[in-house]
């Protein structure tokens, strides 16, 4: 059974930093497409960053720059660095994993809190 465990989430102040974790289990990790998105209260859930089985990087035009995502396959696991951080990056952040093999599964997400 595939299952995605976010951690790292947790209240900063603007302009500060923070790494979110994504543990992965119940899968062949490489062969997974792999990406974080984000859900604000009253928005929609939109992509933040993601990265392919090849280590491609995609970014969302609002955090390019300042969010950094990158994994181990080694540890089953994805990160994303976020710096300079701002308000409205405050939303609910989940990992997601993508294959033909595996199908798309998401995990619980962790909030992130930026405050002015």
């Amino acid at each position: 059974q595939v299952q995605l465990v976010e951690s790292g989430g947790g209240l900063v102040q603007a302009g500060g930093s923070l790494r979110l974790s994504c543990a992965a289990s119940g899968m062949i990790f490489s062969i997974n497409d792999m990406g974080w998105y984000r859900q604000a209260p009253g928005k929609q859930r939109e992509l933040v960053a993601d990265i392919d089985s090849g280590g491609n990087t995609n970014y969302a035009d609002s955090v390019k720059g300042r969010f950094t995502i990158s994994r181990d396959n080694a540890k089953n696991m994805v990160f994303l660095q976020m710096n300079s951080l701002k308000p409205e990056d405050t939303a609910v952040y989940y990992c997601n994993s993508y294959s033909s093999y595996y199908g798309n599964y998401w995990g619980q997400g962790t909030q992130v809190t930026v405050s002015s």
